[in-house]
């Protein structure tokens, strides 16, 4: 399954958003048969101990967070509770993924392990998109980070897509059709040496601030707050859920409809204002969003 890059709706995701996203040609594979058991053992390249996760355990185990057994036994929990055939398998994983890079190496493994129960045991009858559910809900509760759901449908689908999450229930998912290519343009994924696996709470605390904000608007996630609504009670949501929530949220109200107009400029064959789009949300996040780096740096807390 493929890594993703994300091209427009930097953290809009997890509060009913857009987004605009793209496969990548670097990916996570595995060659995988049953065990004839409730044991699954999966070796990934480049570790020495395999994960262990017996089936006949689907609790969530706090001492397994933040590991791919809590993916596995998660992945497994939500196939079992949909009703879905679930067993044992052994299983050998590479992935040349960049971990911890923004590639969502995670969405691809979580991807990677719901098509192999569904391919094993269940006729390859799951839709991507439901492995995708399948795999956020893994991230959420079992591994414990509040990730939205862009990422696993970006990976399990394939493609340059643009999802509209204001239904999470039936997120609205389009192929768009655009050669990068033909206007002389390359993605180039750089290999920094940085790694963002363990920023987990700052992570999470991006959707909590912008649904605090849209908390005290009445409303349980920013997708339903609109511009005209919050600039005028700006002050008031300074004073009750501090600067940087209001400036997220800021971020959020733009960068969602920014998204719009990105599909608009690729479709439309406008390239030079889609990379005007591209510059605009680089810098909403630098400045409004605050995601480029980690207040850990200097000690203090995120």
């Amino acid at each position: 399954m493929p890594g993703r890059t994300e091209i427009g709706g930097n953290h809009t995701d997890h509060n009913q958003g857009r987004v605009l996203a793209a496969s990548i040609n670097l990916d996570a594979i595995a060659v995988a048969a049953p065990s004839g058991d409730m044991q699954v053992t999966l070796y990934s390249e480049g570790y020495q101990e395999p994960s262990l996760v017996g089936l006949e355990d689907l609790r969530v185990l706090e001492e397994e967070k933040g590991t791919t057994a809590a993916l596995i036994r998660g992945i497994a929990a939500r196939f079992k509770a949909l009703g879905y055939r679930i067993e044992g398998f052994n299983a050998c994983v590479t992935s040349d993924v960049l971990t911890g890079s923004g590639l969502s190496s995670s969405a691809a493994i979580e991807v990677l392990i719901g098509a192999i129960f569904s391919r094993l045991f269940n006729q390859n009858a799951l839709p991507a998109t439901q492995i995708a559910e399948i795999g956020q809900f893994a991230e959420n509760v079992y591994f414990g980070k509040p990730c939205g759901l862009m990422d696993q449908t970006a990976c399990a689908v394939g493609g340059i897509i643009t999802i509209d999450f204001a239904d999470p229930e039936a997120a609205e998912i389009r192929k768009v059709h655009f050669d990068f290519a033909a206007q002389d343009y390359r993605l180039l994924v750089v290999n920094t040496g940085g790694n963002h696996a363990d920023l987990t709470p700052d992570y999470a605390a991006v959707p909590a601030e912008m649904k605090a904000v849209a908390r005290e608007l009445g409303q349980p996630h920013l997708r339903k707050v609109t511009l005209e609504s919050f600039l005028p009670q700006i002050p008031a949501l300074r004073e009750k859920t501090g600067d940087r929530a209001v400036l997220r949220a800021l971020h959020f109200l733009e960068e969602n409809e920014r998204v719009v107009s990105q599909v608009a400029a690729l479709e439309s064959g406008h390239f030079p204002e889609f990379l005007r789009l591209v510059s605009a949300s680089g810098k909403s996040s630098f400045q409004w969003l605050q995601n480029i780096y980690t207040p850990k740096i200097s000690g203090s807390k995120a």
